[in-house]
C-alpha cells in the first residue's frame, strides 16, 4: 500500500513544528518524560510552516532562520509504505523530488504517520537527496534515515527505520544552543 497524503495529518505536524502549545503537549504526552520537555520547546522555538501542496509538489515546508526543509507527509496503518504500490505516482513524485533538491542542495523530509498506534511517537521521518555538507543542516540531517530503496531501486519506508520526531526536534535543539529567549 502507498502511504496517503491526508490534509489532516499535514495539519497535524504542521501545528506540531509551527509550535501549537496544545498539538506539542499532546503528542508530548506519548514521550517518556525525560524527552517532553526538549519536545515541548517548540512551543517557544518553532518553525514557520506554510503549505505548498500541488502536483508532484511538497506538501510543507519548514523555515527557521538557521535552514529551512521541504516536507512530503505519507500516512499509512501499515508498517511499510512501497512507493511502487498503487499506480506508481508515488515513485513518479520521488523522483520529481529528489531532481528538485538536487539543483539548490537541499533533502526532502518524508514524514511517515503511522495509523492506529497507541503509547508511542506517531511519526517518522526519512530524507531524499544528497546529504548538505552545510554545517547546522549537515549536522542536523546526518543521522535522519535515507529512504531505503529495493534491489530494482524503489524507494520504500520502513517504519522501525525511521527517527522519531521527538529525535529530530532534540537533534536541531542540540545545534542550536543557545535557545532563542537566552541573553
Amino acid at each position: 500500500m502507498v502511504g496517503h497524503s491526508f490534509g489532516g495529518y499535514e495539519r497535524a505536524l504542521r501545528s506540531l513544528l509551527s509550535g501549537d502549545p496544545e498539538s506539542v503537549r499532546a503528542y508530548a504526552r506519548a514521550l517518556p518524560p525525560v524527552a517532553r520537555p526538549g519536545f515541548e520547546r517548540l512551543i517557544a522555538e518553532p518553525f514557520l510552516v506554510v503549505r505548498a501542496a500541488g502536483s508532484f509538489g511538497f506538501d510543507l515546508v519548514a523555515l527557521r532562520r538557521e535552514f529551512a526543509f521541504p516536507i512530503e507527509v505519507k500516512a499509512s496503518s501499515d508498517s511499510v509504505i512501497r512507493f511502487t504500490a498503487a499506480s506508481g505516482r508515488a515513485s513518479d513524485q520521488l523522483e520529481a523530488h529528489r531532481a528538485a533538491v538536487a539543483r539548490v542542495g537541499l533533502m526532502v523530509v518524508y514524514a511517515y504517520r503511522r495509523l492506529g498506534i497507541r503509547g508511542e511517537e506517531s511519526w517518522r521521518l526519512f530524507l531524499e537527496g544528497a546529504r548538505p555538507k552545510g554545517a547546522i543542516s549537515g549536522y542536523v540531517f546526518q543521522t535522519v534515515p535515507l529512504i531505503s530503496r529495493t534491489k530494482e531501486g524503489n524507494g520504500i519506508l520502513r517504519w522501525e527505520e525511521g527517527m522519531p520526531l521527538s529525535k529530530f526536534v532534540e537533534r536541531i535543539h542540540s545545534v542550536l544552543q543557545p535557545t532563542y529567549g537566552a541573553a
